[in-house]
């Protein structure tokens, strides 16, 4: 399905989600077979370092401090805070954790602190991703040197629509980011979200877009919009949860080494949309009560339909 020429193209994305659903589901599962366990899960937690407060005006997000939506603006986490809950994260199975903050982009005293806290969470034995914004020249460098393994910065959407979800950045600065992220040496995570009232074919582009990145990232979180009360986006038509299905797929198909997790929005999906999401090809998961200020499955529910569905943590 790949044009070695121009990658995979929108109109080649599109064809695949257009597909009967079961065809799409059939192709999709051939390839995660092909490169991963199909009956194993990879399970990270996600932590908020920093909560509130950030100046960007990201239409989904409740963080944004021009949104009144209830999220206060906090201080950063302690190091021992930090250390805390990732240790209770790698006994519940855990092996990535993640920290996520709420800024445009880190300042070098937040750069001190944050290396400080990857040092010490990957000396517990755990994958670590951070999640700061845009970065600037050497930064992901230093992040790097304190045992940094993967980065999320997500395009959120495709390119074409970009600027009716964000004004206060543009794509390039996303593609400038990922680009500090490879040059330093740290596996890339980078997804998007969906439900924000966009169109398949935006949904078309914005898997052309990950899928194209060179190389397309290691890790791939889908999330599904967690509508918020006083963010922009909050009343957009609720996306089928099929059609969040099929870009399960297409990002399985796309990009068949890559991790694609379950992110945001897995709290309100069935256990049976969750299984589909699995069979699609989708092979991690967010684990642990809370992504940032959004709810998400407790731990023992999901072991719950992991043991139902014969799935293993990795």
């Amino acid at each position: 399905m790949t044009d070695k020429t121009t990658g995979w193209r929108v109109s080649k994305v599109r064809l695949l989600l257009d597909l009967p659903f079961n065809d799409l589901i059939y192709q999709a599962q051939l390839v995660h077979r092909q490169y991963h366990d199909a009956n194993a899960v990879q399970l990270s937690t996600l932590i908020s370092v920093k909560t509130g407060g950030c100046p960007e005006d990201c239409g989904y997000c409740p963080q944004a401090a021009r949104y009144h939506t209830g999220v206060e603006n906090q201080d950063m986490l302690s190091l021992d805070d930090v250390v805390s809950a990732a240790t209770a994260a790698k006994s519940q199975g855990a092996s990535r954790f993640c920290m996520g903050a709420a800024w445009r982009g880190p300042k070098q005293r937040d750069i001190v602190k944050m290396t400080e806290m990857v040092s010490a969470v990957k000396a517990l034995g755990l994958e670590t991703c951070a999640t700061l914004g845009m970065l600037q020249p050497g930064q992901a460098a230093q992040l790097s040197d304190a045992g940094l393994d993967y980065y999320n910065h997500n395009l959120d959407t495709a390119p074409e629509i970009y600027d009716e979800i964000i004004t206060t950045r543009d794509y390039q600065d996303r593609l400038d980011t990922l680009q500090e992220v490879r040059d330093a040496g740290i596996n890339v995570c980078c997804g998007g979200i969906v439900g924000m009232g966009e169109t398949r074919q935006s949904r078309a582009g914005l898997i052309a877009q990950l899928a194209n990145l060179k190389p397309y990232p290691e890790s791939v979180p889908i999330n599904h919009l967690v509508q918020v009360e006083g963010t922009p986006l909050y009343g957009t038509a609720v996306l089928d949860p099929f059609e969040f299905v099929r870009t399960i797929a297409a990002a399985r198909i796309t990009m068949p080494k890559a991790m694609v997790r379950l992110s945001a929005g897995r709290q309100e999906m069935s256990e049976a949309i969750q299984a589909l999401c699995f069979l699609a090809g989708a092979n991690s998961v967010f684990y642990g009560d809370k992504l940032l200020t959004t709810g998400n499955p407790e731990a023992n529910k999901d072991q719950v339909l992991f043991k139902k569905l014969g799935l293993q943590s990795l």
